[in-house]
């Protein structure tokens, strides 16, 4: 069982940075990939970035490469999504989720309950 704790949402203003952090629970955080996800009002939970359980291997949405960067800290049980150059379009309940490396929701297990990112024009 692994419990996700997400942090760091917030309101900024177009162009600004704000960086989520994820906190798990249980021995087993190293043993996943994790990914993060994203709700707007109204719309489907898109995929966002995802990171392999050594933090070797990364993967982006067209939508935010270049902007966001995924990483993890194995020691301390916690991912990070920072992300730059932030637009209005990126405003949204951000989800972490630990599970199978990609962007399929289905290879997700666990999910955290969500911080609202909501970036102004």
């Amino acid at each position: 069982q692994v419990q996700l704790v997400e942090s760091g949402g917030g309101l900024v203003q177009a162009g600004g940075s704000l960086r989520l952090s994820c906190a798990a629970s249980g021995r087993t955080f190293s043993s996943y990939a994790m990914g993060w996800f994203r709700q707007a009002p109204g719309k489907e939970r898109e995929f966002v970035a995802t990171i392999s359980w050594s933090g070797g291997s990364t993967y982006y949405a067209d939508s935010v490469k270049g902007r966001f960067t995924i990483s993890r800290d194995n020691a301390k049980n916690t991912v990070f999504l920072q992300m730059n150059s932030l637009k209005p379009e990126d405003t949204a309940i951000y989800y972490c989720a630990s599970g199978r490396y990609g962007s399929s929701r289905e290879g997700y297990i666990y999910w955290g309950q969500g911080t609202q990112v909501t970036v102004s024009s």
